[in-house]
């Protein structure tokens, strides 16, 4: 019998071409060979990038698409950021075309001035009272509701409630509560304590702690949400095995649940200690930073410095000072709670 021997470019070969990439052809001898593909096409079959193409380019890929964001991010932030810095070296009123170069003069008056070190010192005072006590209530709450009672919704929803109301509706709700013929001081005559009734926000040593006590309230349940987050993530088997060693409540918190809600801590210490220091909308609506200077703080202390009295410069000045506070104090209690958290771990 005779062999059909396939030959390249034989019209009616019995396989096809030897010249395609990975195909059988079969010699005289009835042996199967296989041929080579080229590089290039090896390439493009397995997906990978040929060697001769520079990697460079595709690596480059994702920077390309980045540019639209930067440069908004630069048009929108940067530029205007730098513009402010320029202007807090002026005596500029915000209206005028003409500003005269003062250097760092306005940095000069606000660390001479009675008014802004007060201001400072507020600032501070609202920001470590609001951040202990918010998340020592947010604590409290987020082991209360982490039960399995039938309500534990509903008390979740009830308790986060306050914190998805705007501030400023929340400021006017609260000063009409608080007033001297307010709810507040009704509810205390009623009751049999009308010894207790106070103007709260016209008071200067009442003033303070009645804006802290408000934020409280309004950002309690926000801590409580992370907390009970933090708390729903750690395994039942690690309080059942608390349990079987006979650990009490308390050193079961201490030294079981507390390290494991490090992440919950630290964003909520950070969340509450930039909020408080940052503290405007509140302030403004109940108290507008008095009586006197008993409630101002940097934010509404550069409001008025720009729109009531003209100074931008000044209050740009004011400005850059609370940013980079900011910055620089939530940068190193994030820095400590990191270090905390990784030593729990």
């Amino acid at each position: 019998m005779k062999r059909f021997i396939s030959r390249p470019g034989a019209v009616g070969a019995a396989g096809p071409p030897d010249d395609q990439p990975g195909v059988t052809a079969r010699p005289d001898d009835g042996r199967a060979i296989t041929a080579e593909p080229d590089i290039g096409t090896a390439g493009r079959i397995n997906g990978r990038p040929s060697p001769g193409r520079p990697r460079w380019r595709a690596r480059a890929v994702p920077f390309w698409f980045l540019i639209p964001a930067l440069a908004l991010y630069g048009f929108v932030v940067i530029w205007p950021s730098l513009q402010g810095a320029a202007f807090s070296l002026t005596d500029w009123d915000g209206l005028s075309p003409t500003k005269d170069f003062v250097g760092l003069a306005n940095f000069r008056e606000l660390w001479s001035d009675d008014v802004a070190r007060g201001a400072v010192r507020q600032t501070i005072i609202i920001a470590i009272a609001v951040t202990i006590i918010q998340n020592g209530f947010g604590l409290l709450l987020a082991l209360g509701v982490n039960t399995q009672i039938r309500s534990r919704n509903l008390l979740r929803v009830l308790l986060f409630a306050p914190a998805v109301i705007t501030p400023v509706i929340t400021a006017f709700l609260w000063r009409h509560l608080l007033a001297p013929t307010g709810a507040v001081n009704d509810v205390l005559g009623a009751v049999g304590l009308g010894a207790l009734q106070r103007d709260w926000l016209g008071n200067p040593d009442l003033a303070l702690w009645s804006v802290v006590a408000v934020i409280v309230w309004q950002f309690a349940g926000l801590s409580m949400v992370i907390f009970l987050a933090g708390l729903q993530s750690i395994p039942r088997e690690i309080y059942e095995a608390a349990a079987i060693d006979g650990t009490g409540p308390i050193r079961r918190f201490w030294y079981v649940v507390r390290p494991m809600l490090a992440p919950a801590i630290t964003i909520n210490l950070v969340l509450s200690m930039i909020g408080g220091l940052k503290l405007f909308d509140q302030v403004w609506v109940m108290t507008g930073g008095g009586p006197g200077r008993a409630t101002e703080t940097l934010s509404t202390l550069l409001y008025k410095e720009a729109f009531q009295f003209g100074a931008f410069g000044y209050s740009i000045a004011l400005a850059i000072v609370l940013t980079a506070f900011v910055a620089v104090l939530a940068s190193v209690q994030y820095g400590f709670l990191r270090r905390q958290e990784e030593s729990a771990q």
